[in-house]
């Protein structure tokens, strides 16, 4: 092994002396530019579930609301159907050609396909054309995000210290909880200072093109900023792979389908509490959604604040009680807050609140517990694919059921969903090694 990489930083330095814990000033400038870049690029994506009721008004036949706010939603899934391929193939590229020029491929696409979405004629004025410029819109936000997690998670873990990563990495879910909550606020801001009327005929538009707006700062940012020293070191190497996606699955099929596990509980409880629930207690109790926004909005403020730190307790105690503590509490907890929803905001913003300080110990680990368990030369890869694949079945579609489930008259036993999901992953949580000190190559 050479003295180049011992000496990466996140390895023992020479003499077997630990690495060092404080982030260095190129390390901060590089968890920075990271964060604002995955930052925008989430608005956009965040913006279609925040907007779901009015663009199922928008670009589908008025005359059954549930059926169309369906479809809409069904768009939303067939997203995540992308999510794997745009995985497969920008996760690939990441790992070939680097993070960053990964990272900027990514929101370049995501912010394109904003602006699409915003300029979209409605079903009246083109017919089916509408819903199918909405879909393939749609589709490449799908291709950009599913390449853009296991980019960008590299890339601001690969950037740490060794007894900072999941500090570094936090920050990958601090930026999508930002964009979020970005994207959460354009819609109070649109829902309350707009006449329906206005909302409906262009004020939804505004915030898309906003978001658009953003996605273009992010890609200035990702444009200035270097790539890591971990994908140089691969390259100099010589362990660039020609496939990624091959050697992912012969080389490190025990890890790739520990992703997916660690995945599962995450994605859907976060879809469903981060993103869906003001939409889905709108429709179960008849709350505002103008209401139901803020206390989101609320939230997500805590849950952003919060998230580092939880990271730096996972960097201290380990990834395994950091996980464990949130599927455990959902297994138990399911029950009791969706039962709490009611049509108040003092009725809302504790069940809220509560989700999304269980969802700290996933979303402050999942970056970096992901990028642990590949190497450099597939790691992006690695982090990406199967990620996106439990995305897509698990997360993409729990809008969709949720609202299914109420159409139904089963609201009442979404909870069951909630804690089977939480239950298989917290069974992977406590059978995985512990790579809080594993060594980083």
């Amino acid at each position: 092994m050479n003295l180049k990489s011992d000496l990466s930083p996140g390895s023992p330095a020479a003499g077997g002396a630990p690495a060092p814990r404080k982030l260095s000033a190129k390390q901060r400038k590089a968890i920075v530019a990271g964060t604002i870049g995955n930052t925008v690029e989430w608005v956009d994506w965040a913006l279609y579930s925040i907007f779901a009721k009015i663009i199922a008004d928008e670009f589908f036949p008025k005359g059954n609301g549930a059926v169309a706010l369906l479809s809409t939603l069904a768009v939303f899934a067939v997203g995540f159907v992308m999510r794997p391929v745009g995985a497969a193939v920008l996760g690939a590229y990441a790992d070939r050609h680097g993070r960053k020029k990964g990272m900027t491929l990514t929101v370049a696409l995501m912010a394109g396909a904003g602006f699409a979405i915003a300029i979209t004629p409605s079903y009246e004025q083109t017919g089916v054309l509408s819903p199918l410029l909405l879909l393939v819109a749609r589709l490449v936000q799908g291709f950009s995000a599913g390449g853009e997690f296991g980019s960008s998670s590299a890339f601001l873990v690969e950037s740490a210290a060794r007894g900072r990563r999941a500090f570094a990495g936090s920050w990958q879910q601090v930026s999508v909880a930002g964009g979020v909550l970005i994207a959460s606020l354009l819609g109070t801001l649109t829902t309350s200072a707009l006449s329906d009327e206005a909302l409906h005929s262009w004020g939804w538009r505004v915030a898309f093109v906003f978001g658009g707006l953003l996605g273009l700062v992010g890609l200035w940012l990702r444009v200035s900023v270097e790539d890591t020293e971990s994908f140089a070191r691969s390259q100099d190497s010589g362990r660039t792979r020609t496939n990624p996606v091959k050697a992912m699955f012969v080389e490190h099929p025990a890890a790739t389908l520990r992703v997916v596990g660690i995945t599962i509980a995450g994605t859907l409880t976060y879809y469903i509490w981060v993103n869906y629930l003001p939409t889905y207690a709108n429709l179960t109790t008849g709350i505002p959604l103008k209401t139901a926004l803020l206390s989101q909005m609320l939230c997500l403020v805590v849950f952003v604040i919060a998230l580092p730190f939880a990271g730096l307790l996972s960097d201290r105690i380990g990834r395994r009680p950091t996980m464990a503590a949130f599927a455990g509490g959902f297994v138990v907890l399911a029950w009791p807050l969706l039962h709490l929803l009611g049509d108040s905001f003092w009725s809302l913003f504790p069940v809220q609140l509560v989700g999304m300080l269980l969802i700290l110990g996933y979303s402050s680990n999942c970056a970096v517990i992901m990028a642990e368990q590949f190497p450099a030369e597939v790691r992006a890869t690695g982090i990406a694919l199967p990620y996106a694949l439990a995305v897509a079945v698990f997360g993409g579609t729990a809008p969709y059921v949720t609202t299914w489930m109420h159409e139904s008259g089963h609201s009442g036993l979404l909870w069951i969903y909630v804690s089977a999901a939480s239950l298989i992953s917290l069974v992977v949580y406590l059978t995985m090694p512990e790579t809080k000190d594993k060594d980083f190559t």
